[in-house]
């Protein structure tokens, strides 16, 4: 592994805070020094049940009565014990009370302001106790000043009188590939030695998808942010090897179990189900959930053995399922039991429910269309083998729903959906008819599950009637059916 880096050493680092203070009337007042404060909250409860919050601390100070912001940090996304890596400056008056409100928000991506957020707690002290203290913990307290189990640590640090800063840009190549699924997805974090030996973030950059020599984007920091003036202190550069899925054993995975709320997949699987399975008696767990399983779950290794089409409740010769509720304790009795692996192929499943709808044509009555669910993270690695899956399909009665979970670069699902241009088979065969839907479930994480269902099946309707008038097979009356030699469902 191969780390580079370049700095640009720059100087005069602008205050970003005058409005503040100007607004707070202490620009008449003699500073005595500034002061940094970083934040890092524990035990966030959230109050939506079914996503972990993505948190954001704001800093108010107090000036005649009234509680103005003076900054805030980063917003990072899906986590209940955040570090922030923003730091918080403000100036240092020791001959004033300046009175300090820390407020945590859940911002999502939808919110528009803080007026929209929900506010998870709040802690209130003097900027003096922080800085005699450089390290405050304290409870967060809710609304009616009740305390909660959630917790923020405040630590301060007197700067210098130095206000150079530096512009640095990083890059890294043959990193290790941590990620069953893909490439790994690295992001850096950059940390600073204290004196005590312990380490104070000051920096993490953007996460760089599916990319074992990630170029970050160059970034500029304070050399008091840095070092404290301090160019012989001491550096930690660390590497975070994102994995798309995860082990579904860590709370960080996207497959992760959590005892009281579902994952994006099992939302996303019960929001369409629910809308599917009124028109089937019974789901197979290889068409339906195996396609989940050999996608989001990819492949898995049993037996020494690598799968990338199983039965999810492990039995070949019945592997259906009763309704959606079945689907749901099949996928969660499974996860358990595999060992996720690589690489992500969606073309064998796709294969195999084409090969059930190829067998259907040559029924005399061709009633059964076919539905095929996908739920995945957004990387695959047999695109060529699935465009031409895709191809082959769209002469069969079969519809391909996708939903790509978590916040990858879903460019690729995209390109198959087919909307933006006629999707082509490497050869450059045409589909005949356009049978993908993909919907990104970020989208919709905030919405009703109804939203998120009305989206991805909202063209299967017009696919079932272009396939049958295609192929001039028009619907028939109830009474041209016989129920004793063929089962139908409502």
């Amino acid at each position: 592994m191969f780390v580079c880096l370049q700095a640009l050493c720059v100087s005069s680092m602008s205050n970003i805070y005058e409005s503040a203070e100007a607004t707070l009337g202490l620009c008449n007042s003699s500073c005595l020094t500034k002061v940094e404060l970083r934040v890092a909250c524990q035990g966030i409860s959230d109050r939506d049940a079914l996503s972990k919050p993505d948190p954001c601390v704001v800093l108010k100070m107090q000036s005649h009565g009234q509680w103005f912001e003076v900054d805030r940090t980063e917003v990072i996304r899906s986590c209940i014990s955040p570090v922030f890596s923003k730091v918080l400056l403000v100036d240092f008056y020791f001959e004033e009370v300046q009175r300090l409100r820390y407020e945590l928000h859940d911002i999502s991506p939808t919110h528009n302001g803080l007026r929209d957020t929900d506010c998870l707690g709040a802690m209130e002290c003097t900027l003096g106790q922080i800085v005699s203290q450089r390290k405050l913990s304290k409870a967060l307290l809710k609304q009616g000043n009740a305390t909660s189990k959630s917790s923020i640590t405040v630590t301060s640090e007197e700067l210098s009188g130095n206000d150079d800063y530096v512009e640095l840009s990083f890059r890294a190549r043959k990193l290790d590939d941590k990620d069953f699924f893909s490439k790994s997805d690295p992001f850096l974090e950059i940390f600073r030695i204290n004196d005590d030996g312990s380490g104070s973030l000051v920096h993490r950059t953007e996460t760089v998808m599916n990319d074992l020599s990630p170029v970050w984007k160059s970034f500029k920091v304070s050399l008091n942010t840095l070092c404290s003036g301090d160019h012989d202190r001491q550096l930690k550069v660390a590497i975070d090897f994102t994995a798309s899925n995860g082990d579904p054993k860590n709370s960080c995975s996207l497959h992760y179990i959590h005892p009281y709320q579902p994952n994006e997949y099992l939302k996303a699987l019960v929001a369409v189900g629910e809308i599917c399975q009124d028109y089937d008696s019974s789901i197979p767990e290889d068409i339906t959930l195996c396609c989940e399983a050999c996608l989001c779950v990819n492949s898995t290794l049993t037996r020494s053995q690598v799968s990338h089409d199983f039965a999810v409740n492990f039995d070949e010769d019945n592997p259906e399922c009763s309704g959606i509720q079945g689907v749901v304790e099949a996928y969660q009795g499974c996860l358990p039991k595999i060992q996720l692996y690589g690489p992500t192929n969606i073309a064998p499943i796709i294969q195999k429910v084409a090969s059930s709808a190829s067998e259907e044509i040559h029924t005399k009555e061709a009633m059964e269309y076919f539905i095929l669910l996908i739920l995945t993270d957004g990387v695959i690695t047999d695109m060529a083998d699935t465009r031409e899956a895709i191809v082959h399909a769209s002469h069969l009665p079969m519809s391909v729903i996708i939903v790509g979970v978590g916040n990858a670069d879903f460019s690729d699902m995209q390109m198959l959906d087919g909307d933006d241009g006629i999707l082509r088979s490497p050869k450059g065969e045409p589909v005949l008819r356009d049978i993908v839907q993909f919907v990104p479930f970020k989208d919709f994480k905030h919405a009703s599950p109804a939203a998120l269902a009305k989206s991805v099946l909202a063209e299967v309707p017009n696919q079932v009637v272009d396939y049958y008038n295609a192929k001039g097979i028009h619907p028939k009356c109830l009474s041209d059916y016989d129920e004793s030699t063929r089962p139908f469902s409502p």
